[in-house]
Formats: C-alpha cells, sequence, structure tokens
C-alpha cells in the first residue's frame, strides 16, 4: 500500500513536523510528506522541511485580509502536490476548509475538548487556564478540522496527570511529550484506513 500523502502547515519552529518526520524515519509512520506550508516567511520550520528536500511554501496571513482569501490561497499552495491528508502542525490561523477537504484536515490541540478550546486557547494560554481551573487531569486530543476553533470530530484523545506544584513550563512539556506520541499514531491509524467516522463519531477498527 503506498504511503499516506500528507501535507503540513505550520507558523513557527516546527518542532511538531520534525516529530512526524523522525517518526517516520523510525518506521512508525506510513506517510511521504509532500509540502509545508507556513504562514509566516521566518518560521524555522521552512528550513526543517528544506533540509528533508521537501518543498517550503510561504502564504503570509498578514497579506490577506479575510479568511476566505486567506484558506484558499494556503489550499492552492498544497492542492498541486496531490496531499490525502492535510495536518496542522502549530498552525496559527484559522482555515474555511474547502470542499473536497473536508474530513481530510487534522489537528492535535494541547488540551482534552472540548475543554479549553476555542478562539485564544493555544499554547500557555491552554496551560494556564488549565492550572487556575484546579484540573487534575489534562492532556491532548488529535481532531478532525471543521469552520470553528478546536472543533470537529475526535479521533484520540490522551489524558495527563496535572502534579501539584505544576508550572506553566512543566505542564507544557508533559502535554507536549504526549503530543508526540498520540499524533503519528492518530495519523498512522488515518494511514492504515482504521477509521470509521459517522456523523460527529469516530471509531477505530481493529486490524
Amino acid at each position: 500500500m503506498a504511503n499516506l500523502r500528507v501535507a503540513v502547515l505550520l507558523s513557527g519552529s516546527g518542532t511538531t513536523l520534525e516529530n512526524l518526520f523522525e517518526k517516520r524515519d523510525a518506521g512508525k509512520l506510513s506517510v511521504d510528506i509532500v509540502v509545508v506550508v507556513s504562514s509566516r516567511a521566518d518560521a524555522y520550520g521552512l528550513e526543517r522541511a528544506r533540509r528533508r528536500g521537501v518543498p517550503a511554501l510561504v502564504v503570509e496571513r498578514r497579506k490577506h485580509k479575510e479568511t476566505d482569501e486567506f484558506s484558499a490561497a494556503v489550499f492552492g499552495a498544497i492542492t498541486p502536490h496531490k496531499p490525502d491528508l492535510v495536518c496542522l502542525a502549530g498552525f496559527m490561523s484559522r482555515l474555511r476548509i474547502p470542499t473536497g477537504y473536508e474530513g481530510r484536515v487534522v489537528n492535535v490541540h494541547p488540551a482534552l475538548l472540548p475543554a479549553f478550546g476555542g478562539k485564544g486557547f493555544y499554547g500557555h494560554h491552554v496551560h494556564e487556564a488549565v492550572l487556575r481551573a484546579g484540573c487534575k487531569v489534562t492532556g491532548c486530543t488529535v481532531h478532525f478540522v471543521d469552520a470553528e476553533y478546536d472543533h470537529g470530530p475526535i479521533i484520540a484523545q490522551r489524558a495527563v496527570s496535572v502534579t501539584a506544584g505544576d508550572t506553566v513550563e512543566s505542564l507544557a512539556a508533559r502535554v507536549q511529550a504526549a503530543e508526540r506520541e498520540l499524533y503519528p499514531e492518530a495519523i498512522q491509524l488515518i494511514a492504515e484506513g482504521r477509521l470509521r467516522r459517522r456523523d460527529n463519531i469516530v471509531n477505530t477498527v481493529t486490524r
């Protein structure tokens, strides 16, 4: 079976992209990363892609006034590369998912959705909110992307305990470690054709 063709969208350092490269190289991820697109020209993730010989493109958010216009430019950039799946990897801009890409765009969020999701809940803001709320458990979520922030059918989740004395930094480190395992695992399920979606529910099919 041919590898899943993946486009990666990012806005920053590209640590999630690098993790996907490493999992692929270790034989744990049956994908070919065919293009990387950044919403910022100075994102280091572009250099990570170039080092691997992957086309690295820039579609700057600041040059597009409307979300629809920006989204059209992003998907216009990746479509010639014929991706089967689009993975958000620290992509900090909202997207409109065009016809033909529904159910083909995924994201990982640093909380157990639907808790601590939505506009403004990203990065350290999520972990700050979790600690303020006194939560005993947090985690990460891989989900299909739709027109709303941090919304769409949930593919997989992993819990992370919140311990006494946690700081934003210590909690973020453990959640990120969970993300580095969960995101590739979820993508691999897609690559193997092992997900079945019915309305808003996604189930995994055993081999």
